[in-house]
């Protein structure tokens, strides 16, 4: 075998992809560690709200139920001692609220956050709405007309129900309950999905509607209880989009004005270190730091170098083991699996690809030996008649020219027959389906067969079920139901009966025909289809056909999306029943 070159070894490609990866992870860590180190370094106290978003999380709450800050000092305690913080609350003028404990003044320090519950810090707490939704404001509905509320969403409830849809009721920090649709089936158009406003929530409402209006210049404002604003026009009593669109942005600002009396004034939160600052940590580029990277890579680069050479001699081992099997002359020999990786994988797909063309050659020596069978026959007897003229033996007369034309036809139709199975085999035996009536269409093939079948003295007999107008390829559906017929003709015998059954329905049709012949054994009969096959191998051509009906005939039924079977019981005769896909009814 010659040596693969140097630059193409394997293995040489797998060290230089490893050390290549081993450099690229090493340069990648070192340059991220740094980093990381360089971005501590930098970090001021308080900077972020990474160790506890709680702290800003509750401290917003109690500014949303509050007015002011008068009893935030336990909270600002409690949360202080758990995380073991300095926490200075300031108002926006730096004047301190409530601080945890003392420590280095905070004026020139950046806050944390800004506690605002109506300008929520969007990327800290991840939401999608500046007001916090938790500031109830003015609109506080009684005892009485919460359980009025419920009584209508429980009515709501139902009527989403009887949409096919689900939904919850759900009650939020003002004391309003709401139907949120949890599974939308149909759309509930019928159903009333937010109630109507109560009596103590109208003045309210009303004034959030005229803070609206005049921040938008505009005389009138339709404001829904779910808050969305519509500017309708007067006269078409339609919507005006670009007016409803400059309306809908002064919300959020009406909004804050009504809401700012009830939560707790803005204020800046500080989460500090209650001790010393930290010691700056050690520069990643220190001598020290360096001496630990390069010792850390070359150790890698080592292990690296002695995995891939370990690793590929033993993938090299077996894929050597392939080549050579590959490159027998015969191509058939086996090679061990010797386990379930790639590897193992590839060398059972080379064994199956081995087995298979052990039997594609088999098939294509049987098949090369029958048709040289198959046509020596009509050839060996054109040959011999045209001699025979040539000696003087034989005259060139009508009978002698019917003779020579019957072989020649004979041999055309093997010709045509091996024609149309390799075009299935290849996939491109074309049909092309028309409507038709199948009765029809099977009374032609039983008419044009009558002859022979009187011939042979055997009764051919037709049976339908209705006159079903069926779609498929009316010359390859005659060609089936002949070579059918042609078979069954053939095992017969005098005295003996054929006959074609046909019936349409459900987007099938099925065809049977059934003979009263010697029947086929068992053990012959998963052989049938196969090519230039014959049960009785003493049989001549004359009397057993070309042997490629029946695989033709299948053939057909298969390309019109059926199949054809055999059943038989030997001396009482035997059945072929094709089954195709009506394509009217699909």
């Amino acid at each position: 075998m010659s040596r693969v070159p140097p630059h193409r070894s394997l293995i040489l490609r797998l060290l230089v992809t490893s050390v290549t990866i081993a450099i690229a992870a090493v340069v990648a860590t070192s340059w991220l560690a740094a980093r990381s180190t360089s971005q501590t370094i930098r970090q001021e106290i308080g900077q972020s709200l990474s160790d506890d978003k709680s702290v800003y999380d509750e401290l917003l709450t109690y500014a949303a139920t509050h007015k002011d800050w008068s009893g935030v000092r336990p909270l600002v305690a409690d949360r202080a001692h758990k995380l073991g913080r300095r926490i200075t609350l300031m108002t926006e003028n730096r004047q301190v609220i409530v601080d945890s404990t003392t420590g280095p003044s905070l004026d020139l320090a950046r806050p944390s956050a800004g506690v605002d519950p109506l300008g929520v810090d969007l990327a800290l707490t991840g939401r999608t709405e500046r007001i916090d939704p938790r500031v109830v404001g003015p609109y506080r509905p009684t005892a009485a007309e919460q359980k009025e509320l419920r009584r209508q969403l429980d009515e709501s409830l139902e009527c989403v129900r009887s949409f096919g849809s689900e939904a919850i009721v759900t009650t939020g920090p003002h004391g309003r309950p709401k139907l949120a649709i949890t599974r939308m089936t149909k759309e509930p158009y019928l159903c009333q999905l937010v109630p109507e406003l109560t009596r103590s929530e109208r003045g309210p409402f009303e004034s959030l509607r005229k803070l609206v209006a005049a921040c938008a210049d505009e005389p009138d404002v339709t404001l829904t209880p779910d808050l969305i604003v519509t500017v309708v026009d007067p006269v078409k009593g339609v919507p005006v989009p670009d007016r409803t669109e400059r309306a809908a942005q002064c919300l959020d600002g009406a909004r804050y004005t009504q809401l700012k009396p009830y939560v707790a004034p803005t204020a800046l939160l500080f989460v500090t270190d209650p001790g010393n600052p930290v010691a700056p940590a050690a520069s990643p580029f220190s001598r020290q730091n360096l001496v630990r990277t390069g010792t850390t890579t070359a150790i890698v680069l080592v292990l690296a170098v002695l995995v891939t050479v370990v690793v590929g001699g033993r993938l090299v081992r077996p894929l050597r083991a392939l080549t050579e099997a590959a490159r027998q002359p015969s191509g058939y020999k086996r090679v061990p699996v010797t386990g379930k990786d790639e590897i193992g994988y590839l060398a059972t797909a080379l064994n199956e690809l081995a087995e298979r063309r052990e039997r594609s050659e088999e098939q294509r020596k049987a098949m090369v030996n029958d048709v040289a069978h198959e046509l020596r026959n009509p050839l060996t007897n054109i040959r011999s008649w045209l001699e025979a003229v040539q000696d003087g033996l034989a005259t060139v007369d009508g009978p002698l020219l019917t003779r020579l034309h019957d072989e020649t036809v004979h041999l055309q139709h093997i010709v045509d027959d091996l024609r149309d199975l390799a075009a299935a085999d290849a996939g491109s035996l074309r049909m092309h389906p028309e409507p038709m009536y199948l009765d029809d269409a099977i009374e032609q093939v039983a008419d044009v067969h009558q002859p022979s079948a009187a011939a042979a003295g055997v009764s051919l007999t037709t049976s339908f079920t209705g006159d079903p107008e069926v779609v498929a390829d009316p010359l390859r559906l005659r060609q089936l139901v002949g070579n059918l017929l042609s078979n069954a003709i053939r095992h017969s015998g005098p005295g003996g009966t054929v006959t074609v059954r046909a019936s349409a329905g459900a987007g099938r049709m099925t065809i049977a025909v059934a003979d009263t012949g010697a029947g086929i054994a068992a053990e012959d009969l998963p052989r049938v289809f196969d090519r230039f096959w014959r049960a009785d191998e003493s049989r001549t051509r004359s009397t057993g056909g070309s042997g490629l009906g029946l695989p033709i005939a299948r053939k057909i039924a298969e390309a019109h999306g059926g199949g054809l079977t055999a059943e038989s019981t030997p001396g009482e005769g035997a059945t072929f029943t094709a089954t195709l896909t009506n394509r009217g009814d699909t």
